[in-house]
């Protein structure tokens, strides 16, 4: 085996692929990057059977080959090369890489003991990369991080003709973002799959320039995969079992008292009062009929308290309190420059909208929800 590629596409090629190698594991191959040199292209891929990642870049290929080598190692060895041109080579169970001067010899690991990788799902249909990589992250903020109930550290995705949805929750929130995909001629019906939420986040992240993402999934049961392929880069990720528990019931707020206020000031008043509070301590806002809403946190001597205008409709006033880390996720999670939220008192849901600038057209207005409970104990 023996190649020469640029130095920036293969650094690039080795950072994205090794993604998907895990932080430790007993199998020592995969930790390990597999380098499949041929027909003008170099292939790069990392696999942990929970994910594969492919990479491609153009390279000159003197000898046709393939050869696994520790991911994180040759990453080091690429960040340090000089730009320009890299000189690759397979000697004997050296591989080498050479450029300007600088030469490093890397061992390799054996083939024979990599497993083999799974194949690419078939393509199913087409988002904007964009909207996906925002929506993803719009979504991916209320998953679960408790990894022994990996349920709750899911996104769901839902295709179902041209509108996909998101969805997202850990008990105490809820997020549900619909957009619009382009479905393939090879659709049919709803398609339903639990990915979990880091790798998904990574993927959507990695691919947000691409233009357009494939979706690949086989209708025959998909084979526990599903497939995102955007520019030179393909992912498959291995479906979480189970799914998340219906939302349109919860999202059902008759009743409910309607706040509306600009998002960013209100994020920025959350954070700013939050620095007194305990640990978990809840951050209280009185929104009033007169037009404001109090906020306030902390305990004691130890307190902090900003009033910012607000409208509220459907009650006189209506006093709340909700965990500031979570109201701070769901409030940055919006692109549109006011929120609504509606409200039905301390200890009970309340349900989060975008609001637009009237004309302006926001992409995610009435396409994004994020649920939160409140918080019983009023500050």
């Amino acid at each position: 085996m023996e190649f020469r590629i640029d130095r920036t596409a293969f650094a690039e090629a080795v950072g994205r692929s090794v993604r998907a190698l895990p932080a430790r594991t007993p199998v020592p191959v995969l930790g390990g990057l597999l380098l499949e040199a041929d027909a003008g292209r170099l292939a790069v891929t990392g696999f942990d059977f929970e994910a594969a990642v492919r990479v491609e870049a153009e390279a000159e290929i003197a000898v046709p080959g393939r050869v696994l080598v520790l991911g994180r190692r040759l990453l080091d060895v690429c960040r340090v090369l000089p730009d320009g041109p890299v000189s690759c080579a397979l000697e004997a169970s050296r591989f080498t890489v050479e450029a300007d001067g600088t030469r490093f010899g890397l061992s390799t690991l054996p083939l024979a003991e990599y497993p083999a990788l799974p194949a690419a799902p078939t393509p199913y249909g087409t988002v904007d990369a964009a909207a996906f990589a925002t929506a993803v992250a719009q979504v991916a903020v209320a998953a679960g991080r408790d990894d022994t109930l990996p349920l709750l550290t899911g996104v769901q995705l839902r295709l179902d003709g041209g509108e996909m949805t998101l969805s997202a929750s850990d008990r105490y929130r809820y997020a549900v973002r619909r957009l619009e995909w382009k479905p393939g001629a090879a659709a049919a019906g709803v398609v339903e799959a639990l990915l979990p939420s880091r790798r998904l986040l990574d993927v959507a992240r990695s691919l947000g320039r691409c233009g357009d993402v494939v979706i690949g999934w086989d209708p025959a049961g998909g084979g526990g995969l599903i497939g995102f392929e955007g520019g030179p880069a393909r992912t498959a990720l291995r479906l979480l079992d189970g799914r998340l528990p219906p939302y349109k019931s919860l999202f059902d707020m008759a009743g409910a008292a309607v706040a509306e206020v600009e998002c960013e000031g209100l994020a920025e008043a959350v954070r700013r009062v939050a620095v007194v509070a305990e640990a978990n301590s809840p951050v209280r806002l009185d929104f009033s009929a007169e037009g404001s809403v109090m906020l306030r946190a902390g305990f004691g001597d130890d307190v902090a308290a900003q009033r910012l205008p607000a409208t509220l409709s459907g009650a006189d006033e209506m006093p709340v309190a909700f965990n500031p880390a979570y109201l701070l996720d769901a409030l940055t999670s919006f692109e549109s420059p006011r929120v609504r939220l509606e409200l039905l008192g301390a200890g009970q849901r309340a349900l989060l909208h975008g609001v637009p600038d009237p004309g302006a057209g926001t992409a995610e207005a009435g396409t994004h929800r994020h649920l939160l409970m409140s918080v019983k104990q009023l500050v």
